[in-house]
Formats: structure tokens, C-alpha cells, sequence
């Protein structure tokens, strides 16, 4: 009888340095790239601020999805039985928990957003997300959950069958799952009962709030404003804040204020960032991104190792019959040259992807090196890790 098992183990090293670009955007999802053309963009005052006090509001629920096949939470997750018994009950069904069986229902927790200005009446889309330890919610249906803010008041309920991305097929030793089974979303699942009021009739000053503090962003946008209306109506607070004076600004509605000043265009300029996702190995890089002189070193190093068992039993005839356990290990080691380019002083990001192309390092390895020029001082903007 012969047995044989290898165990392999593969290290390998990278040791590199790069550098990045001037222009646009540059998006590395495992080498893939796009980016813009200056640094310098007109945009809307929409899209750059929000109004202080108009927010959406979180809200969220618990309740049960019913109907499922076979798929719900398992016995020993007594929340589910307990809710389960609680419902019945107040539907006039008397019942002991002991005796209810639960791999059809699942407990979940609802979340959706409440939008501003929402009125009793208004339809909400939700989110539903198993509680327990329920193989999939596919073909559910979640029943009558009332939808809480944090002041803990009802402002909705949520109720309808479930739309799921994903699903769960086979037994324990073949199944196969697709996406998350275990959440999925109702749209217009929930239907507004209180409104989140914001009368905006009480505004002395209206608040725009920058998304990207910047105060060269601040003061032109107060600029602009007060160029619109002929007079100083706006001052920059600080590097967020843009306040408009209401009593200044003449007498108009403040919808109408607002709608005026989010029509405005100013020019922005983008930040010098580069934001790095070391999970997915996803590199975005802002424009104005400049760099030192910097010189790249890449190389890599791998090695292998082998270890074979067997196990060998002498034959039967044989006057003094052993079983050995042998071990046989191979050791290969291969160090591959270092590949080296050298960047100068205002490169772009077609010499960047080139460089990177030559000697062949993946974005994985990009995000030690931006990192490492970084410490280095090469890298003239703000590294950030997400």
C-alpha cells in the first residue's frame, strides 16, 4: 500500500519604488486606468454642498420573513421563536414557544432612509437583513414591522415580499451560493406614517456645506453668491461652511434662495490625493498629483518547498515486515533579476503606467510602493488608506 501527500508553501517577496501623476484621475483595478484632463473643473454648487438641517434620517426595525423553504433560522435560535409566539399572540393565537417550529421564518432587521420633506403617504425602499442564523431568504415575505428614527417614534411601515441578488442551492456538502442570499431589498416596501419636518419659513441664515472642506472652495462660493445678488448675502465661515443671510438676500422664499444658489458654478480645484484600498488592490489617484525625481527598484525573490510522505508496507512474504514512513523534500529557489526605471521631476501618467508595465508590477505591489515613496518625500500629496 502506497500513500502520497505533498504540501507545498510558496514565499515570495517584492521590493519596488514608484511614483505617480499630474493629471486627472488614475484608477489601478488590477491595471486598469482613466483619467481627466486638468485640475481645474467648473461644478455646480449642487453637487459640491448640502443644506445644513435637510438630511435623510435613519431608520430601523425588527421583524420576521415568513414563507420560506426550509431556509429560516434554526430551532435553537429561540429571538425567532419568542417573536414568532409574540406575533401569533396578538393576532388572538394562543401558543407555546416550545412547540413552534421556525426553519420557515427567519428574524431580520429592516433599515431604510427617511428623505427629507417626506409626507404620510410616501413609499420608502428597504432593506432586509437576516437576524439569525437563516440560510437564505429567497422567496420570503416580511410581515408588518414598524420603522423607528432615533427618537424612537414610528415614522413608517415596512411590509411586502422580498427582491434577493443571490441564492442558495444543494446540501451541506454540495451547495453552492451565489451573492448574499441572507439580504435583500422590498422597493417601496415601506410607507411613510410621520413626517420629518423642516420648515424652512424659520431659516434666518441658510447653511451650504462644503463635502470637501477647502477654503479656497468656501470663499469662492460666497463670492459667487454674493455676485449673484448684487450685494455681500454670503461669508465663509471656515473651510466647510458657506452662510447666506436670508433677511440680506431680499425678500424671496427660502426655497427659491436655495434653488438660486445651488445653481451657481464655481471652479474647483482637486485635491493632490491618492486613496488606496489595500483589500481589492484599487489605487485612485486625484488630480495635481506631482512627484520628485524618484528612482524604481523591483524585484522578486520565490521559493518553493516540496515535502512528500509515503508510507511503504513490506510484503507479505517477507521475514521481517515494517512500515516505514519516509519524507522526501525538494527545495527550489529562483531570484530573478531586479528590474529598475527612474522617473524625472513632473512625469506623467502614461511614463507611470509604462515604467509600471516594464517590470511588471501588479497593483498589489503598487500600493507598498506609493507607500513607500510616500516616506520617502517623493510623493506630493496626501496618501490615504482605506
Amino acid at each position: 500500500m502506497l500513500m502520497r501527500s505533498m504540501i507545498s508553501k510558496k514565499l515570495s517577496r517584492r521590493v519596488g519604488l514608484t511614483s505617480l501623476l499630474p493629471l486627472g484621475l488614475f484608477t489601478v483595478p488590477f491595471a486598469q486606468s482613466a483619467w481627466g484632463v486638468g485640475p481645474d473643473r467648473p461644478v455646480m454648487l449642487r453637487d459640491i454642498t448640502d443644506v445644513e438641517g435637510v438630511r435623510d434620517n435613519q431608520l430601523v426595525g425588527y421583524g420576521l420573513v415568513v414563507g420560506l423553504r426550509g431556509t429560516g433560522d434554526r430551532q435553537q435560535t429561540y429571538f425567532t421563536v419568542q417573536t414568532l409566539a409574540n406575533a401569533m399572540t396578538r393576532l388572538g393565537v394562543q401558543i407555546s414557544p416550545a412547540q413552534v417550529v421556525v426553519k420557515n421564518v427567519a428574524a431580520v432587521f429592516i433599515t431604510a432612509s427617511l428623505p427629507p420633506f417626506a409626507r404620510p403617504g410616501s413609499k420608502l425602499d428597504i432593506t432586509v437583513s437576516s437576524a439569525g442564523d437563516a440560510k437564505s431568504l429567497e422567496g420570503g415575505v416580511l410581515l408588518m414591522t414598524s420603522l423607528r428614527g432615533p427618537d424612537g417614534q414610528v415614522y413608517a411601515e415596512a411590509q411586502g415580499p422580498l427582491a434577493l441578488g443571490g441564492y442558495t442551492e444543494g446540501s451541506a456538502q454540495t451547495m453552492r451560493s451565489v451573492n448574499h442570499p441572507t439580504v435583500g431589498r422590498i422597493p417601496a416596501g415601506a410607507i411613510v406614517e410621520r413626517e420629518a419636518v423642516v420648515d424652512l419659513s424659520q431659516f434666518h441664515t441658510v447653511s451650504f456645506l462644503l463635502r470637501n472642506p477647502d477654503f479656497t472652495a468656501a470663499q469662492s462660493a460666497a463670492e459667487a453668491i454674493n455676485q449673484e445678488f448684487h450685494h455681500t448675502v454670503a461669508n465663509a465661515v471656515d473651510s466647510r461652511t458657506v452662510e447666506v443671510n436670508v433677511s440680506a438676500a431680499g425678500s424671496i422664499p427660502v426655497p427659491l434662495l436655495i434653488a438660486r444658489v445651488q445653481a451657481l458654478s464655481i471652479n474647483v480645484h482637486e485635491p493632490a490625493r491618492v486613496v488606496i484600498n489595500e483589500r481589492t488592490g484599487t489605487i485612485v489617484m486625484g488630480g495635481s498629483v506631482t512627484l520628485s525625481p524618484v528612482s524604481v527598484l523591483h524585484g522578486s525573490l520565490s521559493i518553493q518547498v516540496d515535502t512528500y510522505h509515503s508510507v511503504s508496507q513490506a510484503l507479505p512474504d517477507a521475514t521481517a515486515g515494517k512500515t516505514v514512513d519516509v519524507t522526501n523534500s525538494t527545495v527550489a529557489v529562483k531570484d530573478l533579476p531586479a528590474q529598475s526605471i527612474r522617473l524625472e521631476n513632473g512625469a506623467n501618467v502614461d511614463d507611470l503606467i509604462r515604467g509600471l508595465h516594464t517590470i511588471g508590477a501588479t497593483s498589489h505591489d503598487i500600493v507598498s510602493i506609493l507607500q513607500a515613496i510616500k516616506a520617502a518625500g517623493g510623493l506630493q500629496a496626501d496618501l490615504e488608506v482605506i
